[in-house]
């Protein structure tokens, strides 16, 4: 299992299910943008992350 993910706008963890998404720790849907960038898919809210590396890259 990868290690999540810290969400540096709320504080936040946020642990991926796939490569491109995964939930944080309030139960928010996010979807991964780039390396350091996720989209929060209830609010559309644009997120700096900690590194959030793509398998495939």
């Amino acid at each position: 299992m990868a290690e999540p993910i810290l969400d540096l706008e709320d504080g936040d963890f946020i642990f991926s299910t796939s490569d491109n998404l995964g939930f944080d720790s309030d139960g928010n849907m996010m979807m991964r943008m780039s390396d350091n960038m996720a989209m929060d898919m209830d609010s559309s809210e644009i997120h700096f992350v900690s590194s959030w590396d793509d398998e495939d890259d």
